[in-house]
C-alpha cells in the first residue's frame, strides 16, 4: 500500500512539473509572439509586415484591428492559468477576462474579414475563415457559461478558446520552419491555415476526455486552471 503511495505521489510530482513547464512554455511563447506581432506599432505598417497582402489601402484598418486585438488576446490569455493570480486579484482575473473577451471578438471578426484575402488559394482562406468562426463560438459559449456561473462548462470552453489563440503561436512557428526547410509557400501556407489551429483543437478535446468524470461532468487540470466568474 506504500509503495502505491509513494507511486502515486511520484505521478503527482512529475504531472505537476509537465503543468508548471507548459504553462511556462505557453506564458513565453505568447508574450513572445504577441511583441512580435505588435512591432508594427514602432515600426509601421511597410516595415513591420511589408510582404503581406493585407497591406492593402482598402483592407488596413481591417488589418490593424486584427493585428492589435489579436495580440492584446494572446498577451492576456496564459495569465489567466495561473492560479496565485485568479486567487488572490479576483478582481484583476475578471477585468483581463473582459478585455480577452472583447480582444477576441474584434481580431475574430476581423480575421474572418481577411480570410477571403488570404494569399495562395481559397484552401488557406477557408482555413483562416474557419479558425475565426470557432474561435468565436468557443469564447462565446465560454463567457456565457461563465456569466451562468456554470464554472465547469465555463473551464472547458476556456480552455478550448485558448488552444485557439495559441494558433497565432503554432502559425509562426510552422512559417519560420516550413521555410527554412524550403518548403513551396503556395504549397505549404493552405496547408499551414488549417494544420495551426486544428491539431491545437484536437489535443484540448483528447485533454478534456481524459479528465471527465463518471456522471458526465468534467474537471479541467489543464494548468491548475480554475476561473472566477466574470459577473460577481
Amino acid at each position: 500500500m506504500s509503495s502505491l503511495q509513494f507511486g502515486g505521489v511520484q505521478m503527482l510530482t512529475v504531472s505537476n512539473r509537465i503543468n508548471r513547464l507548459s504553462q511556462g512554455l505557453i506564458l513565453v511563447s505568447s508574450v513572445l509572439i504577441a511583441l512580435l506581432s505588435l512591432r508594427i506599432l514602432v515600426l509601421g505598417m511597410d516595415v513591420g509586415f511589408p510582404q503581406l497582402m493585407h497591406h492593402d489601402p482598402d483592407r488596413t484598418v481591417v488589418f490593424w484591428v486584427h493585428v492589435l486585438a489579436g495580440s492584446t488576446a494572446l498577451l492576456v490569455m496564459p495569465w489567466q492559468f495561473i492560479k496565485r493570480l485568479r486567487l488572490f486579484s479576483p478582481l484583476l482575473h475578471r477585468c483581463l477576462g473582459w478585455i480577452y473577451i472583447v480582444a477576441v471578438l474584434l481580431a475574430g471578426l476581423a480575421g474572418a474579414a481577411l480570410a477571403p484575402f488570404a494569399a495562395t488559394n481559397g484552401f488557406a482562406g477557408a482555413g483562416f475563415l474557419m479558425l475565426a468562426a470557432v474561435w468565436l463560438a468557443t469564447t462565446g459559449q465560454a463567457f456565457i457559461y461563465a456569466w451562468e456561473r456554470r464554472i465547469v462548462d465555463h473551464q472547458r470552453w476556456m480552455v478550448r478558446s485558448a488552444a485557439l489563440t495559441f494558433a497565432a503561436v503554432t502559425l509562426r512557428v510552422m512559417l519560420t520552419v516550413s521555410i527554412p526547410l524550403g518548403a513551396d509557400f503556395d504549397i505549404a501556407y493552405p496547408i499551414i491555415a488549417w494544420a495551426c489551429w486544428v491539431p491545437n483543437l484536437l489535443v484540448v478535446e483528447l485533454y478534456l476526455a481524459r479528465w471527465r468524470r463518471p456522471s458526465g461532468s468534467a474537471e479541467v487540470k489543464l494548468l491548475n486552471y480554475t476561473p472566477v466568474a466574470v459577473n460577481d
